[in-house]
């Protein structure tokens, strides 16, 4: 059986930090203790005061399998995810073919296996047409329902209000939603089209994807999910107005949660000049008045998970003018760093830190024995070195796409190793080529 021993970390959980030796036997947490004595046969990790984490759960990417592949794959993506420290992925539906019937989720699930570095989960996708599907779905077999309610995403726009109002009536699990309203971003974009004709400058992407857009949709997913009483997770805010929306009470005591994202959290307007298509996204980067409002709510509680939404496009197809550049950018590598970057500079605490990034989504999603470091559950830990830089260069880059936002950036901690289901798969600035990753399980129904 696998035998391995973490020493000399200072274990970040819980709201705790704490330092101590972690022991793990095959996948699991065997104990956790102030001073663990080697165990026979066991491999020997000394953490040499660096940061223990459970591993990163983001609750939203696009690793683009099946269909788009060119772009990106679950092996390829899992893999760069597994050496930014993220342990387990939640992917969305909008590839080719969607996935927006179960046959095509348990497609999905039958392709991942034994290719993932991490563990996975994926949304059935909602669709102006597939009421019945969503009905007959069973808790276990998607982390979630995916609303896109913007115009984002082509078929899978979900914009009838009888079609939305049976969804929140009748999901058996979480939906979440992307919350743009698409009347507004089409007039918007119409009259961007007017002033320049076909060459809008990039930094008319926040003005075309406002925050009236944002907060038209975001306010009305709220009204339905509480009608209905149904569980929603609204995804990517980015706009300061939005705020006023959530509760700033403990997860555990609501059914209307709320996530961002650490591009919003890390970029602003003030960067389209010199980015230009590279952080074009769904929702838009927005003011820095809408960045410093999203890090307020993420500290008081308003904000109750951070994610990634990577969505990487070849470089070749970011280069093209702004309404044929498509909307977003890898991230997954990186994110936590970037969360570490805001510890540093005195934004956000590190067991805050630990609290959104990685127990969050195991809460909200009901995802089982994993999240935190707790005596018999996953081994989905990471080790992070907060005294040594990590400078993002293309030669670095892990992503299928080939390009990062942040090249050129020297986060100010690094990834020392990332253990999933007990297996190191990153050491020493280099990937291990082991694939333990699994289909995550999820219990958290209506």
């Amino acid at each position: 059986m696998n035998k391995l021993l973490i020493s000399n970390v200072r274990l970040v959980n819980e709201g705790e930090i704490r330092d101590v030796d972690v022991f793990v036997e095959g996948d699991r947490i065997a104990r956790i203790d102030s001073s663990i004595r080697v165990p026979e046969g066991a491999r020997v990790i000394d953490g040499g005061g660096k940061y223990l984490l459970p591993g990163m759960i983001d609750d939203q990417v696009h690793f683009r399998e099946p269909g788009l592949t060119h772009k990106g794959d679950l092996a390829t993506e899992s893999a760069a995810a597994a050496a930014g420290g993220i342990t387990s992925f939640m992917d969305m539906p909008n590839v080719n073919p969607l996935t927006t019937t179960r046959q095509a989720l348990a497609d999905k699930y039958r392709i991942a296996a034994n290719r993932c570095t991490g563990n996975y989960g994926f949304y059935l996708g909602a669709t102006n047409s597939n009421i019945e599907e969503i009905k007959a779905l069973q808790v276990g077999e998607a982390c979630g329902i995916k609303a896109f309610m913007g115009a984002s995403t082509g078929d899978m726009l979900v914009d009838d209000p009888d079609t939305l109002d049976k969804l929140f009536e009748h999901a058996p699990v979480i939906v979440v939603t992307h919350c743009e309203d698409s009347p507004t971003i089409w007039a918007n974009e119409d009259a961007a089209k007017e002033k320049f004709g076909e060459e809008v400058p990039f930094t008319e992407h926040p003005k075309i994807r406002s925050a009236e857009a944002c907060y038209a949709s975001s306010s009305m997913a709220i009204d339905l999910a509480r009608r209905h009483d149904s569980l929603l997770h609204v995804l990517h805010l980015t706009t300061e107005k939005e705020m006023a929306l959530f509760s700033s009470a403990h997860r555990s005591e609501k059914r209307i949660t709320a996530e961002v994202c650490v591009h919003h959290l890390w970029f602003d307007e003030s960067r389209y000049e010199q980015l230009g298509a590279k952080i074009k996204c769904n929702p838009a980067i927005k003011r820095a008045e809408d960045r410093k409002a999203l890090i307020k709510a993420l500290n008081d509680g308003r904000i109750d998970i951070v994610a990634t939404d990577h969505a990487p496009h070849t470089a070749e197809e970011k280069e093209g003018t702004y309404f044929k550049a498509p909307a977003g950018l890898p991230l997954v590598q990186h994110a936590l760093l970037t969360l570490f970057d805001l510890v540093a500079a005195g934004q956000i605490s590190l067991e805050l830190l630990v609290d959104r990034a990685c127990h969050a989504s195991a809460d909200l999603f009901g995802v089982q024995e994993r999240g935190y470091v707790r005596e018999g559950w996953f081994a989905d830990l990471v080790i992070v070195d907060p005294a040594t830089p990590y400078c993002v260069t293309a030669e670095n880059v892990l992503y299928k796409c080939g390009w990062s936002p942040f090249e050129g950036h020297e986060f100010s901690a690094s990834i020392d190793t990332t253990i999933v289901n007990g297996k190191v798969v990153y050491r020493d600035g280099s990937l291990t080529g082991v694939i333990p990753g699994r289909s995550l399980e999820f219990s958290r129904a209506r």
